[in-house]
Formats: structure tokens, sequence, C-alpha cells
């Protein structure tokens, strides 16, 4: 029953992976880099997640000085790495 259950959600986490990744690839302007990051290492996502981070720090800083938080700015360190 429990391997039934796992299967189940694993199942279902593919399928909306796979929902995200053709949002990001068919949004113009979205780092196409950002599709498949579930394939790479901790260190890789930790770095990507720290510069999403200090975007939204910036955005909010904006929004606090009456700023737009809508631009579209480019992230830095995405890996470039060919899949395996």
């Amino acid at each position: 029953m429990v391997f039934l259950l796992q299967h189940t959600q694993n199942r279902d986490s593919r399928a909306i992976q796979i929902k995200l990744d053709e949002l990001i690839r068919t949004t113009k302007a979205a780092h196409d880099a950002l599709l498949d990051l579930e394939e790479l290492r901790d260190k890789e996502l930790e770095t990507i997640t720290s510069e999403y981070r200090t975007l939204g720090f910036k955005a909010r800083e904006a929004i606090n000085q009456r700023l737009t938080d809508t631009d579209i700015p480019e992230i830095n360190n995405q890996s470039n790495k060919k899949p395996q």
C-alpha cells in the first residue's frame, strides 16, 4: 500500500514539474536555464536560491521606496552544464 501511494506521489510530482517547466518555457523573458532544476546539485540550487532571495529583497526595498518591482533582472550564476 505504501509503495502504491509513493508511486502515485512520484507520478504527481513529475506531472507538476512538467507543467511548471512548460510555464517557464512559454513565458516571455523567463530563464530557460531554470528548466529541470531538480537535476542540479544541492550547491548549485543554493546558489540560484540565494540569487532569488536577493532579487526578492531588492524588490521589497523598491516597493518600500514607492518604486516598481516589475523589472526582469538577469540571474548571474545559472548552471551552464549540459544534462548527463
